[in-house]
């Protein structure tokens, strides 16, 4: 300020000097005279430019206002981040351009159905043409992820015609659970629902009046049912009892259509919690029906374990990177993370504000109940308040049941995973915050069960957008955000047949009724039929396969990358013989 000061002061001293000339000029003719004038305009001129530098902001500042505002975007863990966010945009400039509305506008479509669901329903009787050696399963699970891998032990046992014995979760799991599968799942019902399919018996009869102990060994991930018929039947046929071991996606996602509809009759009519954990879940879901028609259920998967094993950054700075960087050194096989990376390819959870902003956005106004099925929220109340600000009918299993009611269940993370797995499943909206195994098998089950809306953020298009929404309206984001999600939604037809997990979209298990013929846009599939042979015709899909976040194993198995397929054959030999360490990836997408 002051160097402007002396600028000035100086400029005004240099026009009166060229004036004195001027004026001594002009007694020495009109040619020497000429000079002095044009100085003298030059002054004026300097003389003006002083005072607009004197007079407008210092570039720097703005500079700084804009870094401070965009530090305070990125960090999702400050306590009342979006109250405050909002009233700085209101005093910095007169009129709020990022104003979140209460409404949630108004739409095209019905927030609480899926569009044409109702001309879809599930389907997975066996046909005339589907059709004993001991297999036994030790499954380590991952809270829900059972559900996969005893529904694959299934259909194996299918294949190799043998006896199941009823699968033993593995109590030195991760999760350090202590429960069994009687303990979770309606055994009685398991086998006999199944009893036409594979014959299932509780544990192995004894070998010579000794307890019968079985070989153990190991299938490749994703293994063909003409990879179980040469690895595992020549050795079941040797040792007449086998135990196959780490079997998480041991499958090959791509089966014949009846094996197909053994998977779906095992995951939606055969596994059944038990009945203690079922009449749980049922009063918590008639309390939350008691206070809306309608609620929305998420899993929120905003753990610590979640975040560190994600590789993901968040905005909370050097102590929030020491913070998850000391929970990630556990696992030694992880490789150094990207944060910047994972979050551009939409593999991070979005933060419970962004999930916030994007239902809203969706059309879900502040009237609407919440239920949040969710771990230990990293940053606890500070970093959920922007979401109970966009939605106060905010509501846990904690809250809506007692703590004597929760006294069976509350020592037992597989447990308490069943109750919210329950509640997820029975709502309106079921909203998943990653594509972990709990949200794919629930989006399979609703598909399944009618199509119910289930929402799936198209992380991958939001990131942008959620980093650069300051600088547009509320309508035009909401826009945005409606556009990126079709798609994701849970509509009919969403994915083309055989794509993606079969967890998640167990088309072969989908019928369409004969009216829909008129309703839906159809494209010819080869393979493909109508209703009267139980298989699901398909629409053009609505999202391209890179939108859907389709995974490499995914592309092999629909023999679109044959140098993949070459690497996956050379990778499976070798994969038998690693050593039983948990499958992180796995493990941490529940």
């Amino acid at each position: 300020m002051k160097k402007k000061k002396r600028e000035v002061s100086g400029s005004v001293h240099h026009l009166l000097l060229r004036a004195k000339l001027f004026h001594r000029c002009r007694l020495h003719g009109p040619i020497t005279g000429l000079l002095p004038l044009i100085s003298a305009v030059s002054g004026c001129l300097l003389l003006l430019f002083a005072l607009l530098s004197l007079l407008s902001p210092s570039p720097s500042s703005g500079h700084g206002r804009r870094h401070v505002s965009l530090l305070r975007h990125h960090s999702s863990l400050s306590s009342g981040r979006l109250r405050d966010e909002l009233e700085a945009e209101s005093i910095s400039s007169p009129r709020a351009v990022f104003h979140v509305p209460s409404s949630g506008g108004s739409l095209s479509r019905d927030l609480w159905s899926s569009r044409l669901s109702s001309f879809f329903h599930g389907c997975s009787n066996a046909s005339s043409r589907f059709l004993n050696l001991f297999l036994v399963r030790k499954v380590t699970y991952g809270q829900i992820l059972e559900y996969i891998w005893i529904t694959d032990a299934v259909a194996a046992a299918y294949i190799l015609n043998a006896t199941l014995v009823v699968p033993k979760l593995d109590r030195k799991s991760f999760w350090k659970d202590a429960s069994n599968f009687n303990d979770i799942f309606d055994v009685d019902w398991f086998i006999s629902f199944l009893s036409k399919d594979v014959e299932i018996i509780k544990q192995l009869p004894e070998k010579g009046g000794k307890a019968w102990t079985p070989h153990t060994m190991r299938v490749p991930r994703k293994c063909t049912p003409k990879c179980y018929q040469t690895r595992v039947l020549p050795v079941l046929n040797k040792k007449h009892a086998v135990q196959l071991g780490k079997f998480d996606y041991r499958l090959s996602n791509r089966l014949e259509k009846d094996l197909q509809k053994l998977r779906c009759r095992v995951n939606y009519h055969a596994l059944k919690f038990t009945d203690s954990i079922r009449d749980m879940g049922k009063t918590l879901v008639e309390r939350m029906r008691s206070k809306s028609n309608h609620f929305i259920a998420l899993h929120l998967r905003f753990e610590p374990d979640m975040l560190a094993f994600s590789g993901c950054y968040y905005g909370g700075g050097e102590r929030e990177r020491e913070e998850l960087g000391a929970i990630r050194k556990r696992w030694k096989t992880l490789h150094k993370s990207n944060p910047e990376k994972e979050r551009r390819h939409g593999r991070c959870p979005l933060t419970p504000e962004e999930v916030g902003l994007m239902l809203r956005a969706l059309g879900f106004g502040s009237d609407v109940h919440l239920y949040v099925a969710s771990g230990e929220v990293y940053g606890g109340e500070e970093t959920l308040a922007p979401l109970k600000a966009l939605f106060p009918n905010f509501h846990t299993k904690e809250t809506i049941a007692t703590k004597a009611e929760l006294v069976p269940f509350s020592l037992y993370s597989s447990r308490m995973a069943a109750l919210d797995f329950i509640v997820c499943d029975e709502s309106s909206v079921f909203v998943t915050n990653n594509n972990g195994n709990m949200a794919r098998i629930l989006a399979g089950r609703r598909r399944y069960f009618g199509h119910k809306p289930t929402i799936r953020p198209n992380a991958k298009k939001l990131y942008k957008l959620f980093m650069n929404r300051t600088s547009m309206t509320w309508e035009e984001f909401t826009s945005r955000v409606r556009t990126h999600q079709i798609g994701f939604m849970g509509d009919p037809n969403e994915v083309r047949p055989g794509r993606g997990e079969f967890h998640e979209n167990p088309s072969a298990c989908i019928c369409e009724s004969p009216e829909a013929k008129d309703m839906v846009p159809h494209r010819e599939i080869p393979g493909v039929e109508q209703e009267d042979n139980n298989s699901q015709n398909s629409t053009a899909e609505l999202t391209t396969e890179d939108d859907q976040g389709l995974s490499d194993t995914e592309d092999i198995e629909n023999g679109n990358n044959d140098a993949a397929v070459r690497r996956q054959s050379n990778s499976l030999q070798s994969e038998t013989l690693k050593s039983e360490q948990p499958e992180l990836e796995e493990i941490f997408s529940d």
